[in-house]
């Protein structure tokens, strides 16, 4: 039964840790800019894509 309690008190000290982690990086404007990453994929980049010509034989 003593294992229960040791068992129960690690999942809450993990569980305090994960809510700190959350608001530490909601604190810390990690969520701050929500619309560029939806929009990321629709924006061409022509300067980093490789030449996808395939080699003449």
């Amino acid at each position: 039964m003593n294992i229960l309690y040791f068992l129960i008190g690690c999942s809450v000290v993990l569980a305090l840790g994960f809510l700190g982690a959350f608001f530490w990086a909601q604190g810390n404007g990690q969520n701050d800019d929500l619309f560029t990453p939806s929009m990321r994929m629709l924006i061409e980049d022509d300067e980093e894509t490789p030449d996808e010509t395939p080699p003449s034989i």
